[in-house]
């Protein structure tokens, strides 16, 4: 019996074995948009309650907790990153390697990789602190040279 946690890179990947071929059959059905929106829309309602549900085990939600939790993504050199600024108000980075795109593009699986995995950062934020506002204008997974992150939180 294997003791060791799962990372979340072998559960993103488990996840989309699993979803994928459903996706794609309630694709011929519906849509692939359709579908792919369907679980899109899952996972970010998930993903809101997981940043409550973060926020709350930690007993607070500033960008310094943010960035822990971020750095989580990470783990098991899932992604590569480089702090631009990280202040009271303001925690910016540029992912400059996914692993997780690496991944689904190895799977065959690089179309749903938005739907999977990117599409799950704002409603986090959103979850883990309502007063941050998330902005990213790219992503590695839809084909951008690095993913640029910046959480802002008036205060």
């Amino acid at each position: 019996m294997n003791d060791q946690p799962v990372t979340l890179i072998d559960q993103r990947v488990i996840e989309a074995n699993a979803l994928v071929p459903v996706i794609r059959a309630f694709g011929e059905k519906t849509g692939l948009e359709t579908a792919k929106a369907v679980v899109q829309k899952t996972h970010e309602n998930a993903s809101r309650a997981y940043g409550r549900a973060c926020a709350e085990k930690m007993g607070s939600n500033t960008l310094a907790d943010l960035a822990e939790v971020v750095r989580n993504w990470a783990k098991g050199g899932a992604l590569e990153e480089e702090v631009i600024e990280l202040t009271k108000t303001r925690y910016a980075f540029n992912v400059t390697r996914c692993r997780y795109a690496e991944k689904y593009r190895k799977l065959g699986m690089a179309e749903f990789g938005y739907c999977l995995s990117c599409c799950r950062d704002e409603p986090f934020a959103e979850g883990f602190n309502p007063d941050i506002r998330f902005e990213r204008r790219q992503t590695i997974m839809e084909g951008a040279p690095y993913c640029d992150f910046k959480f802002f939180l008036d205060t």
